[in-house]
């Protein structure tokens, strides 16, 4: 796996098919304000699907096109948006929480 905190690796548990490959793991890397632009802060916190399809060909590795992350399962999209709702928290929330 990866050490680097910008970075998060999901595994997919309904791979994504690219013609003979199948994709089933996705690195997540943290949004910038470049990535989010055109994008709502807190529809993505609330996980709306039109804005993660926008968000997530900008940030997942491999490149994701429009069509790949709408074949993506809704367990799997909601993994993803669990890992991108980590990456919007403050240091000092995520603390927090894990104190609870």
């Amino acid at each position: 796996m990866n050490d680097d905190p910008k970075i998060r690796t999901v595994l997919l548990d309904h791979p994504i098919t690219r013609g003979d490959e199948k994709i089933e793991k996705l690195q997540l890397r943290k949004p910038g304000a470049g990535e989010m632009r055109g994008l709502s802060l807190i529809r993505i916190a609330h996980m709306e699907v039109d804005d993660l399809r926008k968000l997530l060909p900008r940030i997942t590795i491999p490149v994701l096109t429009d069509h790949e992350v709408g074949q993506i399962q809704s367990e799997d999209l909601m993994e993803i948006a669990n890992e991108l709702g980590d990456f919007l928290l403050t240091r000092r929330r995520r603390e927090e929480l894990q104190t609870m």
